[in-house]
């Protein structure tokens, strides 16, 4: 703990540094803990780390409300457009801001400031330093969506010293899948804070409203690519030109500030692209949308018939399956799918995914994706990712904690 506090100690200057040149004196304030100061009354902490874990998360927000009004919940987030997306919701008694960085004095001040009675930590967002304040002053620590890959488990079990005491200190951790919920139990968490596996995203119920435009083509005709990483927008371009069943591609890269790199790319190859960053509207001569913005994957999604998942081209583990199946989307994913490799396991055996290895493959493989196996799929897939429960134990754990 104490290499760890120097190491984050030194990146605290240099953050502040950053911060100071930038002359982001609010984004400052709420990264050393300072903030508006909360009204009287019960108060809960949930943290998160941008938009989509926070998104997957609101249900619980919104549950927790509903049985406890009055409730003020503090939500904290890594980004500023994770901290938007939650100011957009408009939920009353909900304050968003960005999260303290991860040092004594930072997590002390947010919670002497608030004095929550509890921290709910949404999936892996565990800081050592944020844990050891909460349990200097009992406030009690829930862990909702965890997950623990065998690749992440192994590097943690290189920092032993400093996960051991750290997963000592959660009260409870529901996680979204056996195999994460017996690695946490290996690493360090108590068996008696060992909650009920839940997935955490296969529960949200939120819908996107009205698209920003109408869709440039038919569902069945039209393809999404999202949050894609390095090197697997030009595999996907690659599989797209090499097929003739779909016309449109919306391309989502997991980080929209690659989006000019992205156009230059495309523009390289000869196609003319429409950009959502600059309210750019697709056209019949614009057959891919480059959509390198945040906040609107869920628009994406009701557009295509299928979905290639990014992240899972690139070694990074793939991004959710739960979303594209949600909204009907037949899914198409590559072969690092370590984040979530069960529930990807059971859509691949099932035949609600299909497994790709490179751009000739998935090319071939979307060739052959008319309608009717895009819907066979789509609905395969909702059948295999329904929630095997409604999220009430975890809403119960949160408000055993919250009182009234």
């Amino acid at each position: 703990m104490t290499l760890y506090q120097i190491v984050m100690a030194f990146a605290l200057v240099v953050t502040l540094a950053h911060q100071a040149l930038r002359g982001a004196k609010g984004a400052l304030a709420e990264r050393l803990g300072f903030g508006s100061a909360p009204a009287a009354g019960p108060k809960l902490w949930l943290h998160a780390a941008s938009v989509g874990e926070v998104t997957s998360a609101r249900w619980v927000i919104e549950a927790v409300l509903a049985a406890r009004p009055g409730l003020q919940v503090l939500v904290t987030t890594n980004t500023a457009t994770g901290r938007e997306r939650v100011r957009g919701w408009g939920l009353p008694g909900v304050q968003p801001v960005l999260a303290p960085f991860d040092s004594a004095g930072a997590a002390a001040r947010v919670l002497d400031r608030w004095q929550p009675q509890a921290l709910v930590v949404v999936e892996n967002e565990l800081w050592p330093a944020r844990l050891a304040a909460c349990d200097n002053r009992g406030v009690p620590v829930l862990v909702i969506g965890a997950r623990m890959s065998a690749r992440s488990a192994a590097r943690w079990r290189l920092l032993r010293g400093l996960v051991g005491p750290m997963l000592a200190r959660i009260d409870w951790l529901s996680a979204q899948d056996a195999d994460s919920r017996a690695r946490f139990l290996t690493l360090g968490l108590p068996p008696k804070a060992a909650g009920p596996v839940m997935a955490l995203k296969s529960l949200g119920h939120a819908q996107p409203g009205p698209p920003p435009f109408a869709p440039p083509a038919p569902r069945e005709a039209t393809l999404l690519a999202a949050s894609t990483h390095e090197g697997e927008e030009a595999l996907v371009l690659d599989a797209f030109a090499g097929q003739s069943r779909f016309a449109h591609l919306i391309l989502a890269p997991r980080h929209p500030r690659r989006g000019d790199d992205l156009a230059a790319l495309m523009a390289a190859r000869g196609l003319t692209v429409a950009r959502r960053s600059k309210r750019e509207i697709p056209a019949p001569a614009a057959p891919v949308y480059l959509a390198d913005t945040l906040g609107d994957m869920a628009h994406w999604y009701a557009m295509a018939g299928a979905t290639v998942i990014g992240g899972s081209f690139a070694a990074k583990g793939g991004h959710t399956p739960w979303e594209p199946a949600r909204q009907g989307s037949a899914i198409l994913h590559g072969g690092s799918v370590h984040n979530f490799s069960a529930p990807f396991a059971a859509l691949d055996r099932a035949g609600g995914a299909l497994a790709v290895a490179d751009a000739a493959e998935l090319a071939r493989a979307l060739q052959g994706l008319d309608g009717m196996a895009q819907a066979r799929m789509a609905a395969v897939a909702a059948e295999v990712l329904a929630p095997e429960a409604d999220g009430a134990e975890v809403v119960a754990a949160i408000l055993q904690v919250v009182r009234g």
